[in-house]
């Protein structure tokens, strides 16, 4: 077992050495890999530059030929995230550790996000403080401010990079310690506050079945973290009440998350019901956040930083298209549950998003769309106890089959 540990070792040399050096002392196994590409590596790598360029299909002399450094990023980005995903999949890869600017951050957590939860990644970046959502994304990627630039070893750079290095030598110690013995089935759940009832009631069904329910705030990256597991083989079943993601991905919100929500499940034949909770509204931040094009459209301040738009009717139909044609795909069991009086708190019964005609062309969507999946028609609204309880128990009816 080893720590792969990536820097470009023609600028980054003696502070890749460091820790190398710490992680050695304190008896975990590293593999010191060279992602430069210009200068002289400044101490010698496990592997080298032109293994990791090779990896990517090229050369470390085409590359330099082409005089690109935003090219070489990307090249030495894909090349060692090819190389650390090979050592994962031989059960030898304890975790990954990196340091750098915007280039080694890009490289480093490429290679990071590869990889599954629980393998221990951390970055040290000088660019931990700002936003980090690109490098990050979904993984359980571990950022720490290199607060001075990786530009030689002092007192400040020593430090961070001593306690890195000690972070990292305590995750990888910690995956020996003796795991859980809980392995109950997981299932996955989406929830917005305005669904929260709804999924709050079918999870103490599913627990008390024995089920461990993971629930995502459907938030973009709440879809696309949920998408990402189910990829990597964690979840069991799949209780998507909340699918107000497509909402933003079909009007232009803030919370869209991505073309690839709602596949997952569908693609590994995992069994899931889902519903429609919260297509009656697309996010945006603050009222000033809400482009111009929707000034005149009905908004809702949920609060002083989240402002919830209506859809509309025409929107609601392509909402729903697009809800039909995702789950027509599913290779698994799929079961449609749709609230006849209304999919979010707001929308019902004299409520701001009630809306009885955008309703009505979302369900017939739906109806109209789906080819195979049974939909299942519940008088009832979304945050209604009997609506919930049937959610949950369809979901263990599919699993148990």
């Amino acid at each position: 077992m080893t720590v792969f540990l990536i820097a470009t070792l023609d600028t980054k040399g003696l502070e890749a050495q460091f820790v190398r050096d710490f992680l050695k002392t304190a008896g975990v196994k590293v593999t010191l890999v060279d992602t430069g590409c210009l200068g002289q590596p400044q101490v010698s790598a496990d592997i080298t530059r032109e293994a990791v360029f090779a990896a990517a299909g090229t050369s470390l002399e085409a590359v330099k030929a082409q005089s690109d450094r935003g090219f070489a990023v990307t090249t030495a980005a894909r090349g060692v995230t090819a190389i650390v995903q090979k050592v994962h999949q031989t059960g030898d890869l304890q975790g990954v550790f990196s340091l750098g600017g915007s280039a080694g951050t890009t490289i480093g957590t490429a290679a990071m996000r590869c990889l599954p939860m629980g393998i221990p990644k951390l970055m040290v970046s000088t660019l931990a403080s700002g936003d980090v959502r690109a490098f990050v994304g979904v993984r359980d990627i571990l950022m720490m401010n290199s607060i001075v630039d990786i530009a030689g070893l002092n007192h400040i750079s020593r430090t961070v990079l001593r306690e890195a290095a000690a972070a990292m030598v305590g995750m990888v110690n910690a995956s020996s310690l003796v795991p859980s013995n809980d392995d109950r089935p997981i299932i996955a759940a989406t929830m917005f506050g305005v669904t929260t009832p709804c999924v709050e009631q079918a999870r103490q069904v599913l627990e008390t079945a024995g089920y461990e329910v993971l629930v995502f705030h459907a938030t973009g990256t709440g879809g696309q973290a949920m998408e990402e597991l189910i990829n990597d083989g964690m979840i069991a079943g799949v209780l998507d009440i909340t699918t107000t993601e497509i909402a933003d991905e079909v009007v232009g919100g803030m919370l869209s998350a991505g073309p690839l929500r709602l596949t997952a499940a569908g693609a590994r034949g995992i069994p899931q019901v889902v519903s429609v909770g919260a297509t009656d509204m697309v996010n945006f931040w603050a009222m000033s956040s809400v482009p111009v094009r929707f000034q005149n459209r009905q908004l809702y301040q949920h609060n002083e930083n989240v402002t919830l738009m209506r859809t509309t009717p025409a929107e609601c139909r392509q909402i729903g298209e697009q809800i039909a044609n995702k789950l027509n795909a599913a290779v698994g069991p799929v079961r449609i549950l749709l609230p006849l009086q209304g999919v979010s708190a707001i929308d019902r019964e004299g409520e701001p998003f009630d809306d009885r005609t955008a309703r009505s062309e979302l369900f017939n969507a739906i109806r109209l769309g789906i080819d195979g999946p049974t939909i299942v028609e519940l008088d009832q609204h979304i945050n209604d106890e009997r609506f919930a309880v049937t959610a949950a128990e369809t979901l263990i009816e599919l699993m148990t089959k």
